[in-house]
Parts: C-alpha cells; structure tokens; sequence
C-alpha cells in the first residue's frame, strides 16, 4: 500500500521553531537534530491518525524501529527558523514503512530523507506483520486531506 496524494499534497505536515538548544557552535542546527525532527513528524502523524504508540505496543506487543535512514543535508536552518516537516510519501507492506520526508523553511528544502522502520514484536525485536488496524488507518490516510499539526 502506497499513500502519495494524486494532487502532490503531501501525506502529513508538521511546524516547529528552531531552539538555541537545537543549535551548534555555528549557529545553525545540529544535523543529528534533523532526525529528531524526523521522528516526531512520524510520531504526529500517527497521533493525528488516533494510533497511540504506548497503546499499540501495550495491545499489540509491537513498536517501530528504524532500519534505515538516508539523509541529504542541502541548506543550514538557524536559530528562531520556522520549519516545516513533511512526509510527502508514505507505503507500507507486511512487516515495514517507508517513507520520504522533508524539512523546509518556507518553500526552500533543507533536508531530504528516504526512512525504512520495521514493526517488531516488543520482546524479540522480530520483524511482525503491521497490525490490521494500523494498516487501515494508513490506507484511510490515502483519501484524506493532508493534516498539519
């Protein structure tokens, strides 16, 4: 299942501010804060999709984990930037997600990112099946309007 807008609205938008504490010695963010952003882009959209990651773990004995991230730096963000997160491309099969991510300033891109997590069994670290009701919340997610937090 692929979740990519046919009219290139993105699948999930998300804002944040840059903090000195996101900053490095130059003044602009610290690239391994560009990942946090990433998760938390993830982490919203499931919470707009009513999915709460403590609960599918308590109900389904199952979390997500990143299995591979690819990431191209393209511009600096500074301090007191408004940004925005964005999944522009989101598809999910038997036991993984993937997904393209984005973050921008304005409609400048910063940063470009292909993720792959994996669903796990919380005990073994096993690869399992998405569960069902996960994955007819993605495939709702296909016909919406893109949402922004």
């Amino acid at each position: 299942m692929t979740l990519e807008r046919a009219d290139d609205e993105p699948v999930f938008r998300w804002r944040l501010r840059v903090y000195w504490e996101d900053t490095d010695g130059a003044g602009i963010v610290y690239y391994a804060n560009y990942l946090k952003y990433l998760e938390r882009a993830r982490t919203e959209l499931l919470r707009v999709l009513g999915c709460d990651q403590q609960e599918l773990a308590r109900r389904e004995g199952v979390v997500f984990v990143v299995r591979a991230i690819a990431a191209e730096f393209l511009r600096p963000a500074r301090l007191d930037d408004e940004l925005i997160v964005v999944i522009s491309r989101l598809s999910a099969a038997a036991s993984r997600v993937e997904m393209e991510q984005y973050v921008a300033r304005d409609n400048e891109r910063l940063l470009e990112a292909s993720v792959k997590l994996a669903c796990v069994n919380i005990d073994s670290f096993l690869p399992v099946r998405l569960p069902r009701s996960l994955r007819e919340l993605l495939a709702d997610r296909s016909s919406g309007r893109p949402k922004t937090e």
